[in-house]
């Protein structure tokens, strides 16, 4: 706060309260580029999670996951 000699209390007030104001505002600006930053990341990874999604879903099913009763014995049995 920049108080000059001739400075009243409510003067004093009002400066500190748009310092304040000031303040805030630079908080919320960093705030909301932080939100719109993490919020372009969520969608990046929902797209990367659906094409996941679906290599996996192309791949052969394995017997056990199929419900195979019991896997197949290698050759040498």
């Amino acid at each position: 706060m920049i108080v000059t000699p001739g400075t009243t209390e409510v003067e004093a007030a009002l400066i500190e309260l748009q310092s304040r104001i000031a303040f805030q505002e630079e908080s919320i600006q960093e705030l909301s580029c932080t939100v719109v930053r993490q919020q372009r990341e969520l969608d990046l990874l929902r797209e990367v999670l659906v094409k996941l999604q679906q290599q996996v879903r192309t791949l052969e099913p394995s017997p056990l996951i199929a419900g195979a009763s019991e896997p197949e014995l290698p050759p040498h049995y």
